[in-house]
């Protein structure tokens, strides 16, 4: 139950065999018709690209997310914030004071940082 199909569309139907071998299926006027059809290149257009979500995926999760969020509701969202980046950065300067006090090299203090991180997630801290 072979049929053909040109560019101009479907040929036979499904009682009909095919006719001829695979390299001359199209020839002639059909095949010029689809050369003229088929455009020389494609133009294809740069893919839309989203800005990064910043989001937390234990927002509203955690002990201390409650405080937080009543916290940010009451004192404003602009000063929650740089409140917030004063605890970060202090909570940072401690653990690079901790780290040269053991003789912990760079790349444990980075580590160390990225933990308290993930820990202050999972407490609420950063929700």
């Amino acid at each position: 139950m072979a049929t053909s199909i040109s560019a101009t569309g479907f040929q036979g139907g499904f009682g009909t065999s095919f006719k001829g071998s695979w390299g001359a299926s199209i020839v002639g006027e059909d095949y010029a018709m689809l050369i003229k059809s088929v455009p020389n290149h494609v133009r294809v257009g740069k893919p839309v690209k989203l800005p990064p979500m910043m989001k937390n995926v234990n927002e509203g999760k955690g002990v201390f997310a409650p405080i937080v969020v009543i916290t940010r509701q009451a004192i404003g969202k602009k000063r929650f914030n740089q409140l917030r980046g004063k605890a970060i950065a202090l909570h940072s300067q401690v653990i690079t004071e901790f780290c040269r006090s053991i003789g912990a090299d760079p790349k444990q203090r980075q580590g160390l940082i990225r933990l308290a991180k993930k820990n202050g997630e999972r407490l609420g801290f950063l929700a």
